[in-house]
């Protein structure tokens, strides 16, 4: 699933192209902005609750360089 994600964000937005932000990495910003920079997920019982095909990535689309992945967790609803 992760080769058929990246490969088809480099079809749609190749690594050079008619690009007018110039700093060698408008791909980047423009994958970023179609996979999103944030995911809202439920855990139960310390499991995060996915369906069968469903997988969460942690994408870095210029780099290779450190990132941080940053937690929050809120309250659950009374059950």
């Amino acid at each position: 699933m992760r080769r058929d994600i990246l490969a088809a964000l480099r079809r749609l937005v190749p690594r050079q192209g008619d690009y007018r932000h110039a700093e060698g990495n408008s791909d980047a910003h423009l994958k970023s902005g179609l996979t999103g920079c944030g995911q809202l997920v439920i855990l139960q019982d310390g499991e995060i609750m996915l369906g069968t095909w469903q997988r969460i990535f942690f994408c870095e689309f210029d780099g290779p360089r450190g990132r941080e992945l940053w937690l929050q967790f809120l309250p659950g609803a009374p059950g």
